[in-house]
């Protein structure tokens, strides 16, 4: 028989022999190619179980956020300084510029380790697993701190311990959002982790500033053993979390990203919509097997334009640091005394108060001008800020030398500089500071993100070892004029931004990777239209529900 039989009308048939051999993708192909169903946009409330879930995963920033506001307040408590400092020569005890900067910035060495290597465990376990064995280290290293006697080594090797837990929680976190939220709220839902992060810094000075009249330990032990509930917490919330549907389709757990896919936006395992999510992300995963398991070495020869992804993102963290965001949480206080707030700890709740307001802004925005939009408002608001600061402290706050007393200062220029600081804070807080994590979880392949993240999330916390450790010597031998480093930095990321970084609003994660190998420029980037849905399922050899080792044909 031949392989086609011609009917009355002249037209061509299959007939079954012809059927056998045409291959599983074409038929599939041929059946959806024309109109394959989307999930479903929703009103915000139908939104409100995925949005419940990023939350739940959010909540590993603030665990890190209330960790950062306490270690503030704790360097001022006397028995902390009593337990941990060193007596000067009239008898009071006191924490060194070196020992405070290594007690607090060894954290965030921590946290580079943690980020680069730790943060594994997501890609071999899965996300949730990596969040709970990330919690577990978590109290370990609290544990350590909240018995620490007089020793200031065992709480610095705490901080260090509770640094590789954060670190690893602030790579896996946003992927995870990143890779369970719809695109349509994708860019709210990664922002709510820095949310979460400014909330838990907020809390932290609050706590602090109400334990701060106890004399003994309690005045930093409950703050302490308050982390280690957070902590708890958490890893209770991930133990009823859906898993990543994307980490799933990869280890080829196809039921169970159908069960999480359903869950996480309220429909049907049956639904067609699900299928076709499925579909488009076995799609990218398919593409991203074709050039085998990714290695540290791919993060420089992979395509498409890895290279060029991994530095963008070293780039965005390193600059967010470089803002100088931490520069005035540490200098802040100083301004604030000079005019007459004596009490840091009222300090820190203003600024923080500022901090956590301005990032519902930034929840509003990102999806509302798209991620560039954000970054270039935000560093031209923050170099005009920092500028105007850095001019008026190097020459108009002080009468006569540098002495930072009432006396010696204008007060109108340091109502002033409160002001800017709080007006600059605003600003990093509704754009740099999320609009940062939401880009660098939106802009890798699946098989390099973990590695990817981590690389760019370490830079950033090596950043700020730096610069809470020498800001303190940096700022007694220059003062103000440090300010005007990072206005140069400020400068430099108006136009690395323009040029360099890619807008990801709208795009699922497998468009984002169709964006960068189609070659448009990152200026051109926020006009760029993705191909149809089709298209995107039907790119590679692999159908959504065929089993793994079937073949390709």
């Amino acid at each position: 028989m031949s392989r086609e039989e011609t009917t009355s009308s002249g037209v061509q048939t299959p007939t079954n022999d012809s059927l056998l051999d045409k291959s599983i993708q074409e038929q599939k192909k041929d059946s959806t190619e024309e109109d394959l169903p989307e999930l479903p946009k929703k009103s915000t409330k139908e939104y409100l179980v995925v949005a419940t879930l990023c939350l739940l995963v959010a909540f590993g920033g603030f665990v890190f956020g209330f960790d950062t506001g306490t270690i503030s307040g704790f360097v001022n408590m006397p028995d902390f300084k009593e337990r941990f400092g060193q007596l000067n020569g009239s008898g009071e005890y006191y924490l060194s510029d070196v020992r405070t900067g290594l007690m607090v910035s060894i954290f965030n060495v921590g946290c580079a380790i943690g980020g680069i290597f730790i943060c594994k465990v997501g890609d071999v376990y899965g996300r949730r697993i990596g969040i709970m064995f990330a919690m577990v280290i978590y109290i370990v290293g609290i544990v350590i701190q909240i018995a620490s006697q007089d020793a200031w080594y065992q709480y610095f090797i705490g901080r260090l311990i509770t640094g590789l837990a954060v670190g690893t929680v602030s790579v896996i976190c946003p992927l995870f959002i990143s890779e369970v939220s719809p695109k349509q709220i994708r860019g709210t839902l990664v922002c709510c982790f820095q949310l979460c992060i400014t909330l838990g810094i907020f809390l932290g000075y609050c706590t602090t500033y109400g334990t701060k009249t106890y004399s003994d330990s309690r005045s930093w032990r409950i703050p302490l053993g308050l982390c280690f509930a957070w902590a708890l917490m958490l890893l209770g919330g991930m133990v009823s979390m859906p898993e990543s549907p994307r980490y799933l389709i990869e280890k080829s757990r196809i039921e169970d990203a159908r069960n999480s896919i359903a869950r996480s936006n309220k429909v049907s395992v049956e639904d067609p919509a699900v299928y076709t999510e499925v579909q488009l992300i076995q799609a990218g995963i398919d593409r991203e097997k074709l050039a085998g398991n990714a290695s540290w070495k791919e993060l420089i020869t992979g395509k498409p334009k890895i290279l060029r992804r991994v530095i963008m993102g070293i780039m965005l963290q390193s600059l967010q640091q470089l803002t100088g965001d931490n520069y005035f949480f540490y200098y802040g206080t100083t301004i604030f005394k000079a005019v007459g707030l004596k009490d840091s700890f009222q300090t820190s709740i203003i600024l923080g108060v500022v901090n956590f307001a301005s990032t519902f802004l930034n929840i509003y925005l990102i999806e509302r001008l798209g991620r560039r939009v954000c970054l270039l408002a935000g560093s031209v608001s923050m170099f005009v800020c920092f500028l105007i600061y850095s001019i008026l402290g190097s020459v108009n706050l002080y009468i006569d030398g540098f002495e930072n007393t009432e006396e010696n200062t204008r007060k109108p220029t340091g109502n002033a500089m409160i002001f800017i600081t709080c007006l600059y804070i605003a600003s990093f807080a509704s754009t740099w500071a999320g609009g940062c994590y939401c880009i660098i979880s939106e802009t890798y392949p699946l098989r390099i993100r973990a590695k990817a993240m981590s690389v760019a999330t370490a830079a950033n916390w090596m950043w700020g070892f730096l610069i809470s450790f020498f800001t303190p010597f940096i700022t007694s031998a220059i003062h103000f004029n440090f300010g005007f480093v990072f206005t140069g930095c400020l400068l430099f990321s108006i136009f690395y931004v323009y040029f360099f970084v890619y807008e990801t609003k709208g795009l699922s994660l497998e468009e984002v990777d169709e964006m960068y190998a189609s070659g448009v420029s990152a200026w051109k980037s926020a006009n760029w239209e993705p191909p149809s849905v089709a298209h995107m399922a039907h790119s590679t050899g692999y159908a959504a529900d065929e089993k793994p080792g079937d073949e390709q044909v």
